[in-house]
């Protein structure tokens, strides 16, 4: 295994020189639900307390999706007399704090979503610019625990120069809030990310396609090197359960964003899941490869017509291998050791995740597998000899 962590790289690969991060650590993935996906601006407190209540009692929240998020669309176009930005009366009567509480007593946590400008993008609200630190002071006193940060209606500033106000002023608001950088990868915050924020988007917006889903796996992949403990490429929010692929491609889209150790976002309305919806988000070994102790992003080891192979490194001498079929057609992908780094005299056992199965074959050299149409086959290799 030491020949994978040589090829495809160690927990510090970045080639910056990491030096404090201004943020609160967070060193694992954290799993959420957040509203844009599905219901856009159409959120009231109600929905967003159903949400919670249902992340509970789907044993969702055991497996580690604990925090509810509530983006666009929250606030008062306008601020009050003091500046403070003030949750929508006719959405959010009770007020965000009491949300939080809420959140807080079912054992899970309350995000809220912001912008580097002077309006949000659905242009409903009012942004933080020039109000970071009064922003930051009031969703610490609400008890906030995540910020998304989206990057619209701004002064022409780069993202590089605005989005460290923000994070300075979460540290000085003395909560630990999770800052979610959303510039969209438009000023490769892959490269700056982590000094400032736990999370930076490496993508644009996505959509329920399977052509926007691979789309945007592909693009996070080229800054695969920047992932470590701490600050994660963000692909953006999962698509599964909205309807809009097929189930075999919704588990393409799972098992990429959890090989690339990137957020598992939940995006569909929790409350009115199919039970395939339920199985897929709910795969504790494949959220286990997500979680993996060594948080190394996935790479392409090998692109040939519509077969490819990523390959990352686990902890406990393990490798996890995503083998796709991203044609039209079935048929038969082989991923070589070679592909992987591993010796090719190597015999290992096969963990199929989707299957929940450990092979009973032993393999030395390569796996061979059937692939339907934009489907994939996720396996846990573990050396054995």
């Amino acid at each position: 295994m030491a020949a994978v962590n040589k090829k495809l790289g160690g927990v510090n690969r970045n080639p910056m020189n990491f030096g404090f991060c201004t943020c609160f650590v967070y060193p694992i993935r954290i799993c959420r639900w957040n509203s844009w996906n599905h219901f856009g601006c159409d959120i009231d407190e109600k929905m967003v307390k159903e949400t919670a209540d249902a992340l509970v009692s789907t044993g969702l929240s055991k497996l580690g999706y604990v925090y509810v998020n509530i983006d666009d669309c929250w606030a008062e176009i306008a601020r009050d007399d003091k500046g403070n930005i003030m949750p929508k009366n006719s959405t959010f009567p009770s007020g965000i704090k009491a949300l939080a509480d809420y959140a807080h007593s079912k054992g899970l946590k309350l995000g809220i979503y912001g912008d580097a400008g002077y309006y949000t993008c659905s242009k409903t609200m009012p942004g933080s610019l020039g109000f970071e630190e009064q922003d930051a002071k009031t969703f610490a006193s609400w008890g906030i625990d995540y910020l998304k940060y989206d990057n619209c209606h701004h002064d022409g500033s780069k993202p590089i120069e605005r989005y460290p106000v923000m994070s300075k002023a979460l540290k000085k608001a003395g909560r630990p809030i999770f800052f979610s950088l959303c510039e969209w990868g438009e000023m490769h915050p892959a490269e700056w990310g982590f000094h400032v924020g736990n999370s930076w988007r490496t993508t644009c917006d996505i959509t329920d396609t399977w052509e926007s889903m691979i789309s945007r796996a592909d693009q996070n992949e080229l800054y695969a090197q920047y992932a470590r403990p701490g600050g994660w490429n963000d692909p953006d929010m999962l698509e599964i359960g909205n309807g809009g692929m097929t189930k075999d491609e919704y588990i393409v889209h799972f098992s990429l964003w959890a090989i690339s150790k990137a957020p598992l976002l939940l995006g569909c309305d929790i409350r009115n899941m199919t039970q395939e919806t339920i199985e897929i988000i709910s795969n504790k070994e494949v959220i286990a490869v997500n979680q993996d102790s060594y948080g190394i992003q996935a790479r392409k080891a090998r692109m040939h017509g519509d077969e490819e192979i990523w390959v990352a490194p686990l902890s406990s001498y393990r490798t996890v291998v995503v083998i796709l079929n991203r044609g039209s057609v079935r048929y038969s992908v082989t991923a070589f050791w070679e592909d992987m780094g591993l010796d090719p005299n190597t015999v290992v056992e096969a963990r199929e995740l989707w299957e929940h199965k450990t092979l009973k074959n032993r393999f030395v050299g390569n796996i061979t597998t059937m692939l339907n149409p934009h489907s994939c086959k996720m396996y846990v290799l573990k050396p054995i000899s």
